[in-house]
């Protein structure tokens, strides 16, 4: 997120009624419901890690053990564990438990 200056884009008035209430400092404006991006929508990184997640799975049903898939993507046994619950449930699409 970048910072604008808001006497390059409001009208003079609003930025005087602004600053009756907030006078030099900093304000956030949220975005407006329905227009909010969901987590790493603008940098790509969500899609890189669901890409991510279906290789360790595909890896994970090809035989490869927990243990190397660890070493390989430089995650916990237990994250990769999860990631093979998340992905082993999308899949699926049921509510099944995964240990």
């Amino acid at each position: 997120m970048k910072y604008l200056s808001a006497n390059n884009i409001l009208p003079k008035e609003i930025v005087e009624f602004i600053q009756q209430y907030i006078d030099g400092e900093y304000i956030y404006i949220p975005r407006k419901d329905g227009v909010k991006k969901a987590w790493g929508e603008n940098s790509g990184i969500r899609e890189n890690l669901y890409d991510r997640n279906r290789r360790i799975f595909d890896e994970y049903q090809s035989g490869v053990t927990v243990a190397a898939l660890a070493q390989e993507h430089f995650l916990s046994e237990q994250s990769i564990r999860r990631v093979i619950c998340q992905e082993k449930k999308r899949r699926s699409n049921s509510i099944q438990s995964c240990l």
